[in-house]
């Protein structure tokens, strides 16, 4: 965690040593549930090993992947996190998982503490909000190959752990249409 806070802001040693103090540890298992929809979001975690996926139940009662998160990345229901008010999602481990969780009122100490850490919470947040956008416009430009490619060439070694349906969700395509498509790219 601390090199992905290092590399959007240029932090001092003694403001980096604070995330020891701050930083705590936890392991999921497969299927494990870090966050089930209509609870309210109250950390930001770190996945050190593992995969995350976040996901929604629609008014049909299918499961919608959104989002998955790998090694060395960040998760949480953001909309949550920020508002203070009850997840629409799930986030779920779909391998054994172990992270790094920074809880809410941690996060305020650091910001309290000084202006870098207030400036690398502000990038963070831009981040996220780039990644979102660039999913959304995927959708929009981008066929269902070019989405699978996308993910094939950044996740590779991940997609074998992935569900088939979970993957095809997240591509808004069948399950069927998927494997055509992973046929024709491998």
């Amino acid at each position: 965690m601390k090199a992905v806070f290092q590399s959007v802001q240029d932090f001092s040693s003694e403001e980096l040593m604070l995330l020891d103090d701050l930083i705590t540890f936890r392991k999921l298992k497969k299927g494990d549930f870090l966050l089930k929809e209509n609870q309210v979001c109250n950390e930001i975690v770190f996945i050190e090993k593992g995969i995350l996926r976040s996901f929604f139940v629609n008014h049909k009662g299918e499961e919608i992947t959104n989002c998955f998160a790998f090694e060395n990345e960040f998760m949480a229901s953001f909309a949550s996190f920020i508002t203070k008010e009850t997840a629409e999602e799930n986030i779920q481990a779909l391998a054994d998982t172990e992270l790094q969780v920074l809880d809410r009122k941690a996060l305020e100490r650091l910001y309290k503490f000084s202006f870098n850490w207030q400036e690398a919470g502000r990038k963070m947040t831009e981040l996220e909000f780039v990644n979102l956008q660039k999913r959304m416009v995927s959708f929009q430009k981008l066929s269902a190959t070019q989405r699978y490619e996308e993910l094939y060439q950044n996740h590779q070694k991940y997609l074998q752990l992935i569900p088939l349906q979970y993957l095809a969700s997240y591509l808004g395509i069948t399950p069927r249409h998927l494997s055509r498509i992973r046929k024709a790219v491998v």
